[in-house]
């Protein structure tokens, strides 16, 4: 079996309450799965591709995001663990210890919710090969 990933989206962005919660519960995820953080300011922070802000940023326009649910990818077990304790340590809620879900051979995943209600999910796939850890744009000649 051979799946694709990595072409659909380009970025994501949550538009929160309360920044300070939602920094401390982030960064604590962040840190336990392995990706740094990444450009912030007043009133947003980032990880990757993945950008947190509050209402009052320009690109939120007033508005806040509703429910969402994601996963990101572990490199294995013990992440998934690291990530629950870490999220929910952070203030997060469990919404599913790590375990083995049904959804293929080895899904192994953990979900928290986050300070706005977001479904967080990390998830390890089980023995698999990846063509690449990631992928590299680069502008111009």
């Amino acid at each position: 079996m051979q799946i694709q990933r990595g072409r659909l989206i380009d970025h994501v962005q949550l538009v929160v309450r309360d920044l300070t919660a939602s920094k401390r519960f982030y960064d604590a995820v962040m840190e336990a799965i392995g990706i740094p953080a990444g450009p912030a300011g007043k009133d947003y922070f980032s990880y990757d591709e993945m950008w947190i802000s509050t209402a009052d940023s320009q690109s939120a326009q007033g508005e806040l995001t509703g429910r969402v649910h994601f996963a990101f990818a572990a490199r294995d077990r013990a992440t998934v663990d690291a990530f629950h304790r870490a999220a929910v340590a952070a203030g997060g809620r469990d919404n599913g210890k790590p375990g083995e879900r049904p959804y293929h051979p080895g899904y192994y995943a953990a979900f928290v919710l986050d300070p706005d209600g977001n479904n967080i999910e990390v998830v390890h796939h089980g023995e698999a090969k990846y063509s690449a850890p990631s992928i590299t744009i680069t502008w111009g000649p």
